[in-house]
């Protein structure tokens, strides 16, 4: 069976350099050199534009040392200011150079992750989508895409270009000092990380708390709002007050919580910020002291500090969204983990002939282990012939046809299509010779000529246009001010239910398949709509295999034989005049539609 799947239980969460190294897995792709060599030139960019950050420091204490020689040449300092200038339009240029090429990357790897979500969605069985909450996966999709936007923006233009600056500049100052200017730097900047990632990790908890009661204290302000009424027959004003005030306390305990702690953050930061900058001043004054630096390398190091700093200014922001964004995108990642129950065979073939005979063999099946649907099930339609199903709710008649479109497989038995078994050919072959009329159809919020042409996308006009007049709904339609295009809302709403079934039935003359399905197709009619609707039922079943599960019994009379179904096996089978010649359940039930 099914492992159900809802969007917020997951049974085990993926560690954060799990789901990097599976993000990692849309940035670089495999077969698209375009992207991945834009992904190499976005890197080559970044690493340049750092350079040139590195380097304004580097040009400016020069410059400042030339200032302070007496000399009376100004070509020196006014070379080092317009280097100066031209490090920085460099650092520009090429950040903006690495965004430029970067947003293809990380677009195209939203559009894949989505695309294989989606795809992975449609593969998954009819058991997963019966449990599913399907607004709650689309939300599962959304927020992993934003996620994964937030993610790579920030891996790329802020959390990977500072570690690669912090040890560059670290570099530069082993190299150009010594030892002790490039610890103090490191030890400050480190410090600076731990402590703003354990401060905003245990300020999590007050931004949570903010935002359960700002959630129950608006639930229960609308709550009370919408039944105003009975409020005011109880004379409860001041109850429901009360209730609401409660929950405005906690969230202004959690709130005042927040603030504190990010004063404490701030200070914190400061703190060790103010701290390394006065270590490697000290440093450098005493060093300008004794002669061996100069006012210029006190700007540089201070400056050093102060730059790194700066984009670490939102390390907790960041981290917070970061660790939000990873949430999410474990969430999807979960949801492509979901196994897709039913799969073709390896090598399965392709289901190519124009008719088709359907056959049950000893068909058993369960949806749960403690309740049988179907046992030793058999029977046979042949090309051109109609087979019925009757019976109760629950008897199982329902479940032929999903079996017979693949949705599940059987547990016991074989499904045969020409002799062959059925999960010997692809589900897609298999389902393009199967056409269904449901109960209640089901349209997509769009045009009725959209609709139509579901059932073969891409048909000429011409062919939807025979299609809905072979359904008989042709002429209501050119009647609509908007023909063709008329919009039917959501669901089909804007449509009758007879309209529907006829949109339905014109999908399938469209599609053409060797066999169908009517799945109480016209159960949910009115009788005089129903007889209209039989009408073109009975049309496209001309030359067909054709399963008719029915309510109305009035409905299957001309078919080759009946089937009356009792706890998934068969109780009695034969014609319509013979079923009534056995005085049987067929026939008890004739009597009592008959009479109502």
């Amino acid at each position: 069976m099914a492992k159900s799947f809802h969007a917020a239980d997951y049974d085990q969460e993926k560690s954060d350099w799990h789901i990097i190294k599976t993000l990692g897995q849309y940035l670089w792709q495999k077969g698209s050199v375009g992207a991945n060599w834009r992904l190499l030139f976005a890197l080559c960019c970044l690493f340049i534009a750092k350079g040139f950050t590195a380097s304004i420091p580097i040009i400016y204490k020069h410059a400042i040392d030339s200032l302070s020689l007496t000399q009376s040449l100004i070509v020196v300092p006014v070379a080092l200011i317009i280097g100066y200038g031209l490090a920085r339009v460099g650092s520009v240029f090429f950040a903006e150079c690495r965004d430029f090429l970067f947003i293809n990357v990380s677009q195209q790897a939203m559009r894949h992750a989505a695309m294989k979500a989606f795809t992975h969605l449609h593969r998954l069985s009819l058991a997963f989508h019966l449990d599913r909450q399907t607004g709650g996966l689309s939300r599962v999709i959304e927020r992993a895409l934003k996620g994964i936007e937030f993610v790579l923006a920030f891996m790329t233009f802020n959390i990977v270009p500072t570690l690669f600056e912090i040890f560059l500049v670290c570099g530069i100052l082993l190299y150009k000092y010594n030892w002790y200017f490039a610890a103090i730097t490191f030890l400050t900047i480190s410090t600076y990380i731990l402590f703003t990632l354990v401060v905003t990790e245990w300020r999590l908890k007050y931004r949570r708390q903010m935002n359960k009661m700002d959630t129950v204290a608006n639930t229960k302000a609308i709550d009370s709002l919408l039944n105003f009424e009975t409020v005011k027959y109880f004379g409860n004003e001041a109850f429901e007050a009360s209730r609401y005030d409660e929950s405005l306390a906690e969230y202004q305990q959690a709130a005042i919580g927040s603030q504190r702690s990010l004063s404490v953050l701030n200070l914190g930061q400061g703190v060790l910020i103010g701290a390394g900058l006065v270590a490697v001043m000290y440093l450098a004054a005493r060093g300008v002291k004794l002669g061996k630096l100069t006012v210029g390398d006190f700007v540089l190091v201070n400056t050093y500090l102060l730059q790194l700093y700066q984009p670490l200014n939102f390390l907790g922001f960041v981290y917070r969204q970061m660790k939000s964004s990873l949430v999410d995108m474990n969430k999807m990642f979960e949801l492509l983990n979901v196994d897709q129950e039913i799969k073709d065979k390896p090598g399965a073939s392709e289901c190519e002939a124009k008719k088709l005979s359907v056959t049950f063999d000893k068909v058993g099946f369960a949806y749960h282990r403690d309740r049988t649907i179907l046992s030793d099930l058999n029977f046979s339609i042949e090309p051109g012939k109609t087979l019925a199903l009757v019976g109760a709710s629950g008897s199982g008649k329902s479940t032929i046809a999903r079996l017979l479109f693949r949705f599940y497989d059987v547990n016991a038995g074989v499904i045969l299509l020409n002799d062959t078994p059925i999960d010997d050919f692809t589900q897609a072959s298999v389902r393009a010779k199967i056409g269904v009329v449901p109960q209640d159809t089901v349209l997509f919020n769009d045009t009725i000529g959209y609709n139509i042409a579901y059932g073969r996308p891409g048909a000429t006009q011409d062919a939807i246009v025979d299609a809905a007049k072979r359904a008989h709904i042709h002429d209501f339609i050119t009647r609509l001010p908007e023909g063709y295009e008329t919009r039917v809302g959501e669901r089909g709403l804007k449509l009758s239910g007879g309209e529907k079934q006829r949109v339905a039935i014109a999908r399938i003359f469209l599609k053409n398949p060797p066999v169908l399905i009517f799945d109480e197709a016209t159960s949910a009619l009115d009788s005089h709509t129903e007889k209209s609707i039989q009408g073109s039922l009975n049309q496209i079943a001309e030359g067909r295999t054709t399963l008719v599960i029915a309510h109305r019994l009035s409905t299957i009379i001309e078919a080759d034989e009946i089937i009356v179904l009792q706890e998934g096996r068969v109780a009695e089978r034969g014609t319509h005049h013979e079923l009534l010649q056995q005085n049987g359940e067929y026939a008890a039930l004739w009597t009592k539609q008959q009479t109502t």
